[in-house]
């Protein structure tokens, strides 16, 4: 992480992509649109780790990788019905790095550090500042992610509310992403989640092992097999040229271990709003032996409308995955919408 890229101008630069190519969607060739682009870095970092850097195709403005990390200027264009929070996570908050939304589980986030910032990132603008994990970000320096971090770190409010709350048996780690955390700091969290005798469920949301895959190192696979939780990794994954040999063997490690792999996508234009690579992606993974599981309507965070796809081009595109794959390898095409009891298929 300490070796990521920092600015969109450096990806640029090391594609041998012209500043100023104009058939990249978002950056028109005038100074005014640099302007742009540095604002949206300023509000939102860039932060590419070489790993996934290394998918991308050199000379191609519309790589879909590159797309989906690089900063344009429409991201600071005002768009209606784009907010904050779109999913309501304010809303759901219980206490310090724990949300409820749904019945029976919660979702914590004792990290807000990412491997990768995507421009679509529905938490690009969330508060971390009172349950954030900072070890990681001290030792990689100020500028490894760009967040702002105050106060020490404290998981001990999460833990006493999953004692408080037998209704329980599910616990989501999310973040930021949790596997940003070294292998210890997980071990002492898993532990203590295990403690609560109610929980039976470990649910790890992450994007780690697509963007650096040797991260899913022998100890993390070693402890997710030994915990008394029935664990399950859920990676992300958009495009099938996010997937090389190393995702793959970082993907086996964890299914041969017995864990459950799930990919949820994102639909993203000009990433994979196309039939064609979504069947390819789906099909990438159930070779794999992992299950394609949600297929994401866009959340509508400030910043992202620029990836957004019509819902009714979304329908048509899983009509067309319906009758090119078998069922348990087409996605289940959803919306989150804040106050939901549950993902809403579309």
């Amino acid at each position: 992480m300490r070796r990521a890229i920092r600015s969109s101008a450096e990806l640029l630069r090391r594609l041998d992509i012209p500043a100023v190519a104009a058939e990249y969607p978002g950056a028109a060739p005038t100074a005014a649109t640099a302007k742009l682009v540095a604002e949206a870095e300023r509000d939102f970092p860039t932060f590419v780790p070489l790993e996934f850097f290394a998918r991308m195709r050199p000379g191609d403005p519309a790589d879909p990788l590159l797309r989906q990390v690089l900063a344009v200027n429409d991201e600071t264009l005002q768009v209606p019905g784009f907010t904050a929070d779109p999913v309501g996570d304010d809303a759901a908050r219980l206490t310090t790095g724990l949300l409820q939304k749904y019945s029976g589980r919660v979702l914590a986030i004792p990290t807000g550090v990412c491997g990768v910032h995507c421009r679509y990132c529905f938490r690009r603008e969330f508060d971390y500042s009172d349950n954030l994990d900072a070890s990681l970000e001290a030792s990689l320096g100020s500028e490894s992610s760009g967040l702002e971090i105050s106060g020490p770190p404290s998981w001990q409010p999460m833990i006493e509310h999953l004692w408080r709350s037998p209704d329980v048996d599910e616990v989501i780690l999310s973040g930021g992403d949790p596997l940003t955390l070294s292998d210890p700091k997980l071990d002492r969290l898993i532990r203590a989640i295990e403690a609560v005798p109610h929980v039976r469920r470990l649910r790890i949301h992450s994007r780690m092992p697509i963007v650096i895959p040797q991260r899913v190192t022998e100890t993390l696979v070693a402890r997710l097999q030994s915990s008394r939780l029935a664990t399950w990794v859920v990676v992300h994954c958009n495009h099938p040229q996010e997937i090389d040999q190393a995702v793959s063997d970082a993907i086996a490690r964890l299914i041969d271990a017995g864990i459950p792999v799930l990919n949820q996508a994102v639909l993203l234009a000009g990433v994979n709003d196309n039939a064609d690579v979504l069947e390819m992606l789906c099909r990438e993974w159930v070779n794999r032996r992992v299950q394609p599981y949600y297929l994401h309507q866009l959340d509508r965070i400030s910043g992202a409308a620029h990836f957004e796809v019509d819902v009714r081009r979304g329908r048509e595109l899983v009509e067309q995955l319906r009758t090119r794959l078998p069922g348990y390898a087409v996605p289940t095409y959803v919306s989150e919408i804040a106050g939901a009891a549950s993902k809403s298929p579309n």
